[in-house]
């Protein structure tokens, strides 16, 4: 597990490039117990306002998944956000919010996908050809998000992709899992090198500054694949 100091200053801005900046972000459906969970959605929503950065996330229109595409489109416009979601998930969904809000891209554009893994692939595809700073970034959430997170750090690890990965730590809710991290790599099961395939941020700011500094591991798998 790797993280820097904070720093004062917001990260600066990103260098011309024909590729937006696209950052996926995995998050509960639940607003938590305590504000804060929400109000770092809403902070990180701000700060892809910002640095016109675009989200891809799993299309909840409830909890902190709906909190951070609700406020980006209101601060960039719906073109600023993409949701991905299956078609059995799409009924709860349409139970949440209005069939107008929908429609009308209150929650940024949707795609309608078959399956889980479907959702899944397309977030990560939407990432992996994204531009500088593009990358994966766990809120707070239950089962859903760890299983997601975890997956990106897999892939990272085999060489599927080489984007960061961050976990938005908030009010100490990942500290289990980075000690986790920290204690696999003492008992052999994580390469030292790859404990810095996941990076903790303490603040939205943080968060896109760790992705645009993102270096991957010498240590994961030099493997070949398909990108068919």
């Amino acid at each position: 597990m790797v993280t820097q100091s904070p720093i004062d200053a917001p990260p600066p801005p990103l260098l011309s490039t024909s590729k937006p900046t696209v950052i996926c972000v995995f998050c509960g459906a639940s607003p938590g117990t305590s504000p804060a969970h929400l109000a770092a959605a809403r902070s990180l929503a701000h700060i892809f306002h910002t640095h016109s950065i675009t989200l891809v996330y799993g299309g909840g229109t409830q909890g902190l998944m709906g909190e951070i595409a609700r406020t980006l489109v209101s601060l960039s416009g719906p073109t600023s956000v993409h949701g991905v979601i299956p078609e059995a998930l799409l009924s709860v969904e349409q139970q949440n919010a209005s069939d107008r809000q929908i429609a009308e891209g209150a929650y940024g554009r949707m795609t309608t996908v078959k399956d889980m893994h479907s959702r899944k692939n397309l977030m990560a595809k939407e990432v992996m050809e994204g531009g500088p700073g593009s990358g994966f970034v766990a809120l707070s959430g239950g089962y859903g998000t760890l299983e997601e997170l975890m997956e990106v750090v897999t892939w990272n690890q085999l060489g599927i992709h080489g984007k960061g990965v961050v976990v938005f730590n908030v009010e100490g809710y990942y500290d289990g899992l980075i000690a986790w991290v920290r204690t696999a790599v003492s008992k052999g099961f994580i390469a030292p090198g790859n404990a810095g395939i996941l990076v903790e941020a303490l603040d939205a700011e943080e968060v896109v500054r760790q992705l645009r500094e993102y270096r991957v591991s010498e240590d994961r798998f030099q493997l070949e694949w398909s990108q068919n």
